[in-house]
């Protein structure tokens, strides 16, 4: 009796199955990308802006996650009430020869001239916690809010906070109006450098 010859399978098309499965996992299968935070120095032509030495407030994070401005340790929640008597110091003029009618500051000639010269700038060495420099970037931001909410409750009786609340539920051009003004008077200049590690070799 004669044994019946099992066909062999055909594995011709196995290969072009592999590449289709490995292009769709490929396309469908999202990666872990690392997020960051992007900030600009200025919002007029760089070119324009005085970094005269009192016109920069220079802020440091070291390895260990201590903050100095300057050479001077400080706190966190320093940061501020100093950042705010720097920006809103007035001392002098911006760029197109205008003074700061608005500013209260003690106009000390060692800080900065204008708010439209006031630059900010966070350096962080490299092994400095993420955490750590985004609670310092907060407490810089709470300090223009501030200054922005104060020329807001002089200017329009509501403050900044309060306006682009409003405009984000109304769209209302004249309140746009009035957050630009603001933004105007005290702009966010903010720049950040990274800093070599000061861990020594061994």
């Amino acid at each position: 009796m004669k044994r019946k010859r099992i066909s062999e399978i055909n594995a011709g098309s196995m290969a072009d199955i592999a590449f289709l499965l490995l292009i769709f996992f490929l396309v469908t299968t999202t990666l872990e990308v690392d997020k960051g935070l992007f900030s600009k120095i200025a919002q007029d032509n760089p070119e324009r802006l005085d970094t005269h030495k009192r016109n920069v407030f220079d802020i440091s994070i070291n390895r260990n996650n201590e903050i100095a401005l300057g050479n001077t340790i400080i706190t966190i929640d320093e940061i501020p009430q100093l950042a705010q008597d720097f920006i809103d110091n007035g001392a002098g003029k911006d760029a197109k020869g205008n003074s700061c009618d608005w500013c209260n500051g003690k106009k000390l000639p060692t800080s900065s001239d204008h708010p439209a010269k006031a630059i900010i700038t966070i350096e962080a060495d490299r092994e400095a916690s993420y955490e750590t420099y985004v609670s310092v970037l907060d407490k810089v931001h709470n300090a223009y809010n501030s200054l922005r909410n104060k020329l807001a409750l002089k200017l329009y009786r509501k403050t900044y906070t309060e306006l682009e609340a409003i405009y984000k539920n109304t769209r209302d051009k004249a309140i746009y109006n009035q957050i630009e003004v603001l933004k105007s008077k005290y702009p966010m200049l903010i720049g950040n450098i990274e800093m070599e590690s000061t861990l020594a070799k061994k």
